[in-house]
């Protein structure tokens, strides 16, 4: 049974998000796991340490709201992401959240590790798994620098090999063309590009044939499937 799948352009912890994130922790009850909001800061690890607290705090306010005993994994580094004790807290979570910073290093830290391979096989088995931002984008197979222009892509998660995620899309490319969107991330033929706007998520919910659009902003589709933009509500299947 395969969880809930979610895809934020930004707004991880936020009270706009609350309804949505209980929403995923009730897919994962439902699928027999237990109440558990995992978070899962890795994408942050190379700020501050003022910063690491304020994203704690946020998220402990955030599980508080909605009734879920919040476990954050204070992962890091790649021995942080192979250490089983961590691992195993990760097990018959309803929500396994991956939160935002820098995709690059998320990847870097989590691929091909005991933390990694926990958070598929419970996902795999009806846990809910969101990521936010850098969470969202380094699930696809390829991460592209697009914050530096001459900069190195990076080797995704790959869990989603064809979907490639824009986060705060509103904000980041709202000066940009999407024509140039389309040409920055430089989107092999048979892939998927979306757009996502803050304070919104694209989810595939456990058992659904389709993806649903939540939240205040839009998802736009920009390659790959005919262009269009979701609202609240709206679905699509590709």
């Amino acid at each position: 049974m395969i969880g809930s799948l979610a895809l934020v352009g930004s707004g991880e912890y936020l009270p706009a998000m609350s309804e949505f994130e209980r929403s995923l922790i009730d897919d994962g009850v439902k699928n027999g796991k237990q109440p558990v909001y995992i978070q899962i800061p890795t994408a942050a690890g190379q700020e501050s340490e003022a910063r690491l607290k304020y994203w704690q705090d946020l998220g402990q306010r955030a599980a508080d709201s909605i009734g879920a005993e919040p476990v954050l994994l204070p992962i890091f580094t790649r021995d942080d992401a192979n250490n089983q004790e961590f691992a195993d807290q990760i097990n018959n979570a309803a929500l396994i959240y991956l939160s935002g910073g820098d995709p690059h290093y998320l990847a870097k830290t989590l691929s091909n590790t005991r933390v990694w391979s926990a958070i598929l096989e419970n996902w795999q088995t009806g846990s809910s798994l969101a990521g936010c931002s850098a969470g969202a984008m380094v699930l696809s197979s390829h991460i592209p620098n697009f914050r530096v222009s001459k900069g190195d892509a990076t080797q995704g998660l790959n869990l989603i090999p064809n979907i490639r995620v824009i986060p705060h899309f509103n904000k980041f490319f709202r000066w940009i063309p999407e024509s140039a969107a389309k040409v920055v991330m430089n989107v092999p033929q048979g892939g998927i590009l979306i757009g996502i706007d803050e304070l919104t998520a694209l989810v595939k919910r456990s058992g659904d044939d389709f993806w649903k659009a939540y939240g205040l902003g839009k998802v736009h589709f920009l390659k790959g499937v005919p262009d269009q933009q979701l609202l609240d509500g709206q679905i699509i299947k590709f």
